[in-house]
């Protein structure tokens, strides 16, 4: 009797490396399917695509499995950097990675797979996929401080029955036990940041190259203009660093230093950026979130309305109100304030450990 086949993500960091070993421990045929989703200005300074890769092969040797490389380039610029650019054009400040998990490595990647006759797809992600009542559910992490469901809340019931989540149930110093004892060439590699699959470089000067800025007032509630920002799209909510007002006259805090500006309103009609003074500015704070383009688990959403939401990644749950009819829009109530809540990014809805799914950020309304 043939093993089930699985196709799993390998992008030459520990977390995939690992999830193959265990996915043939667990008696699997795995393939390992490396993806290169940029090609604008591979190099080795941002994009270590050839190094990855390089890695990859080495783990995939070591570990005892197939693998080969598949190009999505064209596939992540129309459907993810486009979006990527469009919400930043609009003064919003998008999360790539939500898109880049439900357009490109569940789905591109998906069909992909299911050419090669796989029964299931893995990846190195952090969370943790439950069957109950022919429901799948998708679970947080055992290790809370790596979980990941955030990112995967608008995966669907098609494709959660494929997925398989080899390291949901581990803590991530137990992943790099694991590397050392199998001595993985990659076992001390550090964790990838930055952009999905763009890495980490210079924001600025590489938006430089894809959208056109003017600057513009910065200016205060109550309309005094107090600097110039070079560009809306350079600048998300609750931004503290990089402002440029420094040396500007401010008001003290309770310390008696003076309190430092939050970007706290990109108003793209008028080209100007809102600035305020002290962290728990009221315009910084809102109980009221609209969200759109909601995508739910289940398919449907949930029954029970009282539930727990996060508005950013690393954030803790926070309890709330939920007004859903079914429709592409959904409000959330909070019952605490939440803090620089960013159009753009992605509201997500927990029940326990069950991520039940989320939308886009449209609006927040300030306390």
């Amino acid at each position: 009797m043939s093993k089930p086949r699985v196709v799993l993500g390998m992008s030459g960091g520990v977390d995939s490396s690992v999830a193959a070993w265990l996915l043939k421990q667990q008696g699997y045929e795995v393939i390992g399917l490396f993806m290169k989703n940029w090609e604008d200005d591979d190099d080795d300074e941002y994009c270590s695509t050839r190094q990855d890769w390089i890695d990859a092969v080495s783990v995939a040797d070591v570990v005892g499995v197939d693998i080969e490389a598949v190009n999505f380039a064209s596939e992540y610029k129309d459907r993810v950097f486009a979006e990527f650019l469009r919400e930043y054009e609009a003064g919003r400040t998008p999360n790539p990675d939500v898109l880049c998990n439900a357009e490109i490595k569940f789905k591109a990647f998906l069909d992909h797979a299911l050419q090669l006759g796989a029964d299931h797809i893995a990846t190195g992600h952090y969370a943790r996929v439950r069957e109950r009542g022919g429901q799948f559910e998708l679970m947080k992490a055992v290790d809370a401080s790596k979980d990941q469901s955030y990112f995967l809340h608008r995966l669907t019931q098609s494709q959660l029955s494929r997925t398989l989540f080899p390291l949901g149930e581990l803590h991530k110093s137990k992943i790099r036990s694991i590397a050392d004892e199998l001595k993985l060439p990659n076992a001390r590699k550090k964790d990838s940041t930055g952009i999905c699959f763009i890495g980490e470089r210079p924001f600025r000067a590489f938006l430089n190259r894809y959208l056109s800025f003017k600057p513009g007032p910065m200016k205060t509630p109550e309309g005094d203009v107090v600097g110039e920002h070079v560009g809306l799209s350079f600048y998300t909510l609750g931004q503290r660093k990089g402002i440029g007002l420094g040396g500007q006259r401010a008001h003290r805090d309770d310390d008696g230093k003076h309190a430092p500006w939050y970007v706290a309103r990109k108003v793209v009609e008028t080209n100007t950026l809102v600035v305020v003074q002290g962290h728990d500015h009221p315009w910084l704070l809102s109980c009221d979130v609209i969200a759109g383009q909601m995508s739910w688990v289940a398919g449907t959403p949930p029954a029970e309305h009282l539930l727990h939401a996060k508005t950013r990644y690393r954030q803790a749950d926070a309890s709330c109100a939920l007004s859903a009819d079914g429709g592409n829009q959904a409000r959330l109530k909070f019952e605490q304030a939440q803090w620089a809540v960013t159009p753009g990014q992605s509201a997500v809805l927990y029940q326990g450990d069950i991520c039940l799914g989320g939308g886009i950020i449209e609006q927040a309304v300030a306390s």
